[in-house]
């Protein structure tokens, strides 16, 4: 199948989107906050999370990405004893939070997936619970380019823990989404799904999207459920403000949980599906700089584990997203820093740079290796071209901006770099100067050696007002 550009981008932001919906959605969960009610990652709720900890979705979740990212098969035997083994050593942790049904079937300690499944069939009651549609964004990913492995792992992995011909459904659904995102920049994944299998289900599910979309969530309040959870998901997506830019992952994600109920849930449910079709460059600093969880991991390694799963367990030709530092041969990376001719705190520089110097914060503009650099190390998905390869330009320019801003807010020095320090850190810097109110024409008679693509600096500087801020 063809993967339309933008698609790594789009591929690092489900894993990402996945945890943004989660954090935000966990300090509210089970309450139904007012219109008035700021919505932010502040942490707390019924389970007194710390901002931007996610919970037991993405750390179900990442159990499963953990397995794709080494481009296993999740059909295989083998790929599922791993999913189990991942399951169990998180429930073994002692979370936090835990749903009553994945708790019923991994209290047991089943030694395999097979096994997990048995026991997930003889579970009694309602057994159609949201707990396998929150963790289903890496069978997605993993199968970006087989339709029917994807309904096969979607299936199998949910029965792990939840046997209910609803959640398998609704599994299937949002997987084929996030994959048709993923490719095509699109949420036409939703509904073509229905186009695909057809009958009863189609029949089922298509009214429940109508409903979605033009009713109150008050219609769909028990989110509990799979079937409802998949419906505030899909309601706060398509009634969100912003639809046409970036900015509306945030707007939605903020929708999911003025919805109320099972918050972090339904958040990290539409989460998944926005990052897939916004991309990780859609996913506020702010946000990523506070998201942190099970086990021991951080924005970037969400990154690594969702471009490694797209690409079937192999890094890119650079190493990239695994090695501890990427080798730019033929690339000028020595270029000496200079300061920012606005503000004197604000180095501007290229890739050496950022291992080496006395800064308090590094903004990359570049792909980085694994390699820790200073606490306060922010990177931004940037490709050194025009706004055909970059769709969040302006998005990601105003973050950029804004991101430093902060940081120099609060008394840090700050190294902006990319890889030569030629296009997109002049680029950056330029609309950093426009926040602070500088012209930022003064940037390139600062480095002298800039010389940014002409889309990028159009946008940057204000000339395309196409790209208005």
């Amino acid at each position: 199948m063809t993967r339309q550009p933008g698609w790594a981008d789009r591929a690092a932001g489900v894993l990402l989107g996945t945890a943004a919906g989660d954090a935000l959605g966990a300090g509210y969960e089970f309450s139904y906050p007012g219109p008035d009610l700021p919505i932010g990652m502040i942490g707390g709720g019924p389970f007194d999370w710390a901002p931007g900890e996610w919970t037991d979705d993405t750390a179900m979740t990442l159990a499963v990405a953990r397995v794709t990212a080494t481009g296993a098969d999740l059909t295989s035997t083998a790929g599922l004893d791993a999913v189990a083994a991942g399951f169990g050593e998180w429930f073994d942790s002692h979370p936090k939070d835990i749903g009553n049904q994945t708790r019923q079937v991994l209290g047991v300690r089943d030694g395999n997936a097979a096994a997990m499944t048995r026991t997930a069939q003889q579970v009694t009651g309602r057994k159609g619970g949201n707990g396998s549609l929150m963790r289903t964004a890496a069978v997605g990913l993993a199968y970006l380019d087989d339709g029917p492995g994807c309904a096969r792992a979607a299936q199998m992995v949910g029965a792990l823990t939840h046997d209910d011909e609803r959640a398998v459904q609704a599994c299937q659904l949002w997987s084929h989404a996030i994959g048709q995102a993923v490719r095509t920049g699109t949420f036409s994944g939703v509904r073509g799904y229905l186009d695909l299998v057809g009958g009863p289900v189609a029949d089922f599910w298509t009214r429940r999207l109508d409903e979605a979309q033009s009713a109150d969530p008050q219609s769909f309040s028990k989110n509990g459920w799979v079937v409802h959870a998949l419906q505030t998901a899909w309601w706060a997506i398509t009634n969100a403000g912003e639809q046409g830019n970036a900015r509306h992952l945030a707007a939605a994600l903020e929708l999911a949980v003025r919805a109320g109920g099972d918050t972090d849930t339904t958040a990290a449910i539409a989460g998944a599906l926005l990052g897939a079709r916004w991309g990780a460059s859609a996913v506020p600093a702010a946000w990523r700089r506070l998201l942190h969880g099970w086990p021991g991991m951080s924005a970037r390694d969400l990154v690594r584990l969702g471009l490694l799963t797209a690409r079937g367990g192999r890094d890119d030709q650079l190493g990239w997203p695994s090695a501890p530092r990427l080798r730019y041969e033929g690339c000028d990376t020595g270029r000496e820093p200079v300061r920012h001719p606005h503000d004197d705190g604000v180095w501007l520089g290229g890739y050496d740079a950022a291992f080496g110097g006395d800064f308090d914060a590094v903004v990359s503009l570049c792909r980085m290796g694994a390699e820790p650099l200073v606490a306060d190390h922010i990177e931004f998905w940037l490709v050194d071209d025009g706004w055909a390869a970059n769709p969040n330009l302006s998005f990601v320019l105003n973050d950029a901006a804004r991101t430093i801003r902060e940081l120099r807010a609060r008394g840090r020095t700050v190294l902006v770099h990319s890889v030569e320090g030629r296009s997109r850190t002049p680029s950056v810097a330029a609309r950093y100067s426009r926040h602070l109110g500088g012209d930022p024409r003064d940037v390139l008679a600062a480095m002298p050696w800039a010389d940014p693509n002409p889309q990028l600096w159009s946008v940057a500087s204000g000339q395309d007002r196409r790209y208005a801020d």
